[in-house]
């Protein structure tokens, strides 16, 4: 019989439950206990949710992120957070964020904060963690108290636990030292912790543990591969049986490594890596089980669940009792319930709605799978027809087959991405424009998303608003910020973007080719929930998306106006994206789009346009050795995008919480006038990449942590841009936040941007 199970459950809840009770506890509304209890009922109907499994993962929930929890489980905090007081939680809290609630800070003596961990990419997602800090000093000592009680929560349950965790060598590689220290030089001590855990939840009954190793996936040098066999050889004498999971890629040359670690199970993603499934049963011991992920974890389109069962029928009578299936990854990348939108948005009608399946129809598709696999098809022959139906008729809708779209992408030529001359001709043009003094200050593009600004955009969608109305309410925003710009002397403004939801979804709006949920959220860290558009089909710009927002904020200033745009390789990455064709095809596409917008804005006399492209190194391969194909297009696509316009024009593009150092040069071909990169929670670390490479053009290095509420000092940034300024000539720095603004507060925004350009003014005296 195949057995089911699932890797992880989205945590947020399907009206993003924690989310409201997550922020509502920070601002003082609710109470700890109250938090937790909302993080309980969550844990329950998970479970709920995945009863129907024969194993269950606890321990995928976390009230921030689940590299945290891993940190805290090892007893791994910051020495920065080590001597506060109060509930665990709060001090979890100032690790993820620089400060839990007020009256937690009070109690701890901490109302100032103290510094954010630092936050980067889950591999190649969209999901960020807090970052694990070593030193050569660290110290780990097991605290299993919140596993241990959400398996006591499971057991009240009848839930047939499998417990998840962060396996060792992954969990090293993904930190960071903070001094000269070598990270394996810990592994030893960490095993003994390990150890420590995994006999912990033996006494609990524990039967199986999953140990997640998504580190496998990505090449690995000889010290690497080597800590594998080392940590597994250790951890082999375990009362619990280990099921090292894979995800998010191919295990390549690390086939025979995974295949041979004296563990009982084995977990690999057949989405990415189908073609290794085969050979990799040859490799695996007899005894050893195979998890094989069959659903696609991070995508929402429905499973073709007949072509499924013809791959995987040999499979099963190959393997037999060996043979487990699950989703590729933990569900924590899709939204929560299909069943959630019922009130039909938009462009999700019944039939774009009939292709997709999100965590809790995955989890169906499982159990259809399982059923036919161990009973046979025609024990499911309705619900694998009704599939087959879905599949065909997504797979030839004229509604994602445009052909003046292809058309289009075949007139694509290298002049669409060359400017007319170099940045140093452009930069002389652009002076004599804008008028800028040295060390400009600007911001990243949003200002907050106020109450009053919710309250109309939900009046407008539900019709209680009419669009004049609406109108009205968006520019007395715009206009807000346009004089609070002014006010504290900032040099390039923003409109604000008090009109967009997301800087993503915005767009999706307003482009054929996309749809857009109601209900479709996904975390992207801590109560941070994202709702990626649809990439259904085709995609075309049937009218300008942002021309007139821009050209009224214009109007209310005689300073440069920044024309704000997200460009075509983050909204293709932010995106759920049709897997019916390369995505480089759908990224061309989105490029010819936001060009067409960027013209409109410089014939609309908007003489600087952000093109942000956040997520450029989130799409990067997690192999080195497939990075030049994906930055060719990638490149590519944002030059196509931006290099329309006249030299006189100045064009910014922005990404956020990206290591440099391996992919500058690509960065540097992208050829914008000037780039803004996070570099506040990593002390200007991020610069080192310019200490070997010449950077040619100009940047702003954040010096304002946007996603911690606390307000940085005008003596700390002007400590930061001197480093930047030891890398950078001052001539080519810029003096903005790391990020958009929408998350704060206006009465944290205001002190923090006023500090800033106060920073400003001293480094220009000091000149």
């Amino acid at each position: 019989m195949v057995t089911t199970h699932n890797l992880g459950f989205p945590r947020i809840g399907a009206k993003r439950e924690l989310k409201f009770a997550l922020e509502a506890y920070w601002k003082g509304q609710s109470s700890l206990p109250a938090l937790k209890q909302v993080g309980k009922e969550l844990r329950q109907g998970n479970w709920s949710l995945q009863s129907r499994l024969d194993l269950v993962p606890v321990g995928d929930f976390a009230f921030y992120d689940q590299v945290l929890d891993m940190s805290f489980t090892l007893g791994n905090l910051p020495a920065r957070v080590q001597g506060f007081h109060g509930d665990q939680l709060d001090n979890y809290f100032r690790v993820a964020r620089g400060r839990s609630a007020e009256s937690a800070e009070e109690h701890a003596h901490c109302c100032g904060g103290v510094a954010a961990g630092e936050m980067t990419k889950w591999f190649d997602t969209n999901y960020h963690y807090i970052v694990p800090e070593f030193t050569a000093e660290t110290q780990f000592k097991l605290d299993a108290s919140r596993l241990l009680e959400q398996l006591a929560e499971a057991k009240a349950q009848n839930v047939k636990a499998k417990p998840v965790i962060v396996g060792p060598v992954t969990y090293l590689a993904i930190g960071k030292a903070k001094d000269d220290s070598n990270r394996l030089a810990l592994l030893p001590q960490l095993l003994q912790v390990y150890t420590e855990l995994l006999e912990t939840l033996a006494t609990q009954g524990v039967e199986w543990v999953q140990i997640d190793e998504p580190l496998l996936v990505t090449e690995l040098d000889a010290d690497w591969q080597h800590a594998f066999n080392l940590a597994y050889h250790q951890l082999k004498s375990s009362r619990v049986k280990l099921l090292v999971a894979t995800y998010f890629g191919q295990l390549a040359d690390n086939q025979y490594l995974a295949a041979n670690l004296p563990v009982a199970g084995l977990h690999v993603d057949a989405i990415n890596g189908r073609h290794e499934v085969l050979p990799l049963i040859g490799m695996l011991p007899a005894h050893k089980v195979l998890s094989i992920g069959v659903i696609n974890g991070r995508n929402i389109w429905k499973t073709d669940l007949n072509a499924t069962l013809d791959w995987l029928e040999p499979i099963a009578e190959r393997l037999g009792d060996r043979l487990w299936i699950a989703p590729s990854c933990s569900l924590l990348h899709v939204p929560v319930d299909l069943d959630s939108e019922q009130k039909l948005a938009g462009k999700l009608d019944s039939e774009i709605k009939s292709w997709l399946a999100y965590a809790k129809q995955k989890l169906e598709e499982l159990r259809i799978l399982a059923v036919a696999l161990n009973q046979g098809r025609a024990a499911v022959k309705d619900a694998l027809a009704s599939n087959h139906t879905a599949v065909e008729t997504r797979r030839h809708s004229q509604r994602v087959h445009n052909p003046a779209v292809k058309a289009a992408l075949e007139k694509l030529t290298p002049a669409l991405g060359q400017r007319q001359n170099g940045y140093t001709q452009r930069a002389v043009k652009q002076a004599a424009l804008l008028k800028l003094p040295k060390y400009p200050t600007t911001t990243i593009g949003s200002f907050p998303q106020t109450a009053e600004i919710r309250h109309a955009r939900s009046q407008f969608k539900a019709g209680e608003l009419d669009q004049a109305g609406y109108q009205v309410a968006m520019k007395a925003e715009i206009e807000r910020s346009v004089r609070e710009q002014e006010k504290l002397e900032l040099d390039v403004l923003v409109h604000g973007e008090a009109e967009r939801n997301d800087m993503v979804e915005y767009f999706g709006e307003q482009l054929n080719g996309y749809a857009f949920s109601q209900f479709g959220w996904v975390q992207s860290y801590g109560s941070r929930c994202v709702k990626p558009p649809i990439l259904f089909g085709d995609i075309s710009r049937p009218k300008a998306m942002t021309v007139d927002w821009i050209k009224y904020a214009q109007s209310l200033t005689s300073k440069p106006m920044k024309g704000m745009l997200t460009g075509p390789v983050t909204i293709l990455n932010w995106s759920f994206v049709r897997d019916d064709q390369p995505r480089s095809v759908s990224c061309y596409q989105l490029a010819l789009a936001i060009r067409q917008e960027v013209l409109d804005l410089e014939k609309a006399g908007i003489n600087v346009i952000q093109i942000d492209e956040a997520a450029l190194r989130e799409g990067l391969p997690l192999r080195k050795s497939q990075w030049n194909e994906y930055l060719r297009w990638a490149v590519e696509s944002f030059r196509i995008t931006a290099n329309g316009v006249a030299d006189e024009t100045q064009i910014h593009t922005h990404m956020c919480y990206s290591e440099f150092n391996d992919i500058i040069s690509a960065i540097a071909d992208m050829d914008a006038d000037v780039i803004t990169i996070e570099t506040s929670r990593s002390d200007m670390e991020l610069l080192d990449a310019f200490d070997n490479f010449n950077y040619p053009n100009e940047i702003g290095p954040g010096v304002y942590d946007i996603h911690s509420p606390n307000i940085p000092t005008q003596e700390h940034i002007v400590q930061l841009m001197q480093k930047a300024a030891e890398r950078i000539p001052a001539e080519r720095l810029w003096v903005n936040p790391d990020c958009g603004l929408k998350t704060r507060q206006w009465a944290e925004v205001l002190p923090a941007l006023g500090n800033m350009v106060a920073a400003a003014k001293v480094l220009r005296a000091n000149a």
